[in-house]
């Protein structure tokens, strides 16, 4: 398990701090993820949502994958990363770039329902060809999970709306953040660019659809922006569907 957010591991014999303080790895949150646990932890949540098609496909994909090979399947995906690190964490914060529906967030806030979650997205009509209600659904979906925390949903381009957020808010940091909103390189690196430096050391980002068909582009920006920054330790999975990466912020 990682270090609590921010603070490092406070060891009850004192002297050298001879490994990092941060304990755990890209490794270890990619095993928790693929649980089966974690898989039906997800299904739970899914299924206090609002359905609509993809939902039900993702939950119908699940529960097949589950039923064929349980504990052995080893598929992980946004919400099962999300639900293992935020399981493990019990983040005070999370951050969401990409919000659409709140699927995610709901995820987050059902595993821990006392976290402060802030959401940024254009809600755009349709997105995806499938409807995008906007604001005042993703309020309700978060209060049939149960959340407690406060809650701040940001609506405009992340471009503008996270560096206005952050400028207004410069206490504000993260045990958790997704970055799954513009998919372009360019919009993508922005996002990550942005929010990485308030990641609390031991917390998590993850950015979504790294396998996608459409956008593998995605790819050489993690590996530039993250993968090769020696104070994260990440993973990418992109066996099945359509792709996460992952990294634990390892050093501050």
């Amino acid at each position: 398990m990682a270090a609590d957010a921010d603070d490092s591991v406070t060891y009850r014999h004192p002297g050298t701090q001879w490994f990092q303080p941060v304990l755990w790895s890209a490794a270890t949150l990619g095993r928790l993820s693929a649980r089966a646990g974690t898989l039906r932890a997800v299904l739970a949540t899914l299924r206090r949502l609002s359905p609509d098609d993809y939902l039900e496909f993702v939950s119908a994909y699940l529960e097949q994958g589950l039923e064929r090979f349980d504990e052995d399947w080893g598929y992980t995906d946004l919400l099962s990363v999300a639900q293992a690190a935020t399981t493990a964490l019990r983040p005070r914060s999370y951050l969401e770039i990409g919000v659409r529906r709140g699927r995610s967030l709901a995820v987050v806030a059902a595993a821990w329902p006392e976290v402060n979650l802030v959401g940024f997205d254009l809600w755009i009509p349709n997105y995806a060809y499938m409807e995008n209600p906007g604001p005042e659904f993703v309020e309700a979906e978060l209060r049939r999970v149960g959340h407690r925390g406060r809650l701040a949903l940001v609506s405009g381009d992340s471009r503008e709306t996270v560096p206005a957020y952050l400028a207004a808010n410069p206490d504000a940091f993260f045990d958790l953040i997704t970055v799954d909103g513009d998919h372009t390189p360019e919009g993508a690196a922005n996002d990550l660019a942005n929010v990485l430096p308030r990641l609390r050391l031991g917390g998590v980002v993850i950015l979504d659809d790294v396998s996608h068909p459409l956008h593998r582009d995605l790819v050489p920006v993690w590996q530039r922006l993250v993968a090769a920054d020696p104070a994260f330790d990440s993973a990418i999975y992109g066996d099945l569907g359509y792709g996460v990466a992952y990294a634990v912020r390892r050093e501050a």
